[in-house]
């Protein structure tokens, strides 16, 4: 599908806008109006949708996207370039970096200075998704699963959790899970990632290995059934089937 620029010739829309909201306070003489102004990242997508974030206290985006018309934007949002240069990227650019040193400590082994730095992420956008896999990844690499299970339990909240940009931590997370003894968690969180991508192979394979970690062997094969028949040439789901179905049975 061609997206919103190549459609209307135009760029798509994105950048820190505010809304304004009037609020009336008290009756009749004594009446008074109250503006509050709140600031938004705003994203046009591929489909010519506008999606708007508010920005916390921290002026980090956090929080559920929604989208508006186009109608509504236009007459209820204006353009804060100046707000965004001076205040939303400098706050952005310092959390990126915070995160990226508890990435490099927790890569180096040093996983107490990782969680210091996911620690202090988090302080300033407690949904960060990147920051939540690095902590909860902190807690597994030193067997502290009950901290492990508190960031399992706030990760299967976040849909971006599971978003195609974060594949790469969503993977390891999953895997980390099962590999810490952590199967129950492990089937919560593939189940949750299958409601956002049904028709995910490795996702149904993961499932499969968690089942067979717990012993139920049932559940083993019905995933890896599946993941074969999303892609049928997915060599280790058909090898770990083989391997099920030739073992003794009773």
């Amino acid at each position: 599908m061609a997206d919103a620029e190549a459609k209307t010739g135009r760029k798509k829309i994105q950048g820190v806008f505010s809304s304004q909201n009037v609020q009336k306070i008290g009756t009749g003489s004594t009446v008074r109006r109250t503006i509050s102004k709140m600031y938004w990242m705003v994203q046009e997508n591929d489909q010519g949708e506008i999606e708007v974030q508010p920005l916390n206290t921290s002026y980090i985006p956090a929080g559920p996207k929604t989208s508006v018309n186009m109608d509504d934007f236009l007459a209820k949002y204006l353009p804060e370039p100046e707000f965004y240069v001076s205040n939303v990227y400098p706050k952005m650019k310092e959390l990126s970096g915070t995160i990226q040193r508890g990435e490099k400590a927790r890569q180096a082994g040093a996983t107490y200075s990782a969680e210091f730095e996911f620690q202090n992420a988090l302080d300033v956008d407690e949904e960060n998704v990147r920051a939540n896999f690095g902590l909860g990844l902190t807690y597994m690499d030193r067997g502290e699963t009950s901290k492990a299970n508190d960031i399992f339990e706030r990760l299967v909240g976040l849909d971006a959790a599971f978003e195609a940009e974060h594949k790469h931590l969503f993977n390891e997370f999953g895997i980390n899970l099962r590999k810490t003894g952590m199967q129950d968690q492990a089937i919560d969180y593939y189940n949750r990632a299958l409601e956002m991508t049904a028709n995910d192979e490795n996702l149904h394979y993961n499932m499969a290995r968690a089942y067979y970690e717990k012993g139920v062997l049932e559940k083993t094969t019905e995933h890896l059934q599946k993941a074969l028949s999303i892609n049928a040439d997915h060599a280790e789901a058909a090898k770990f089937l083989d391997y099920i179905n030739k073992m003794p049975k009773g």
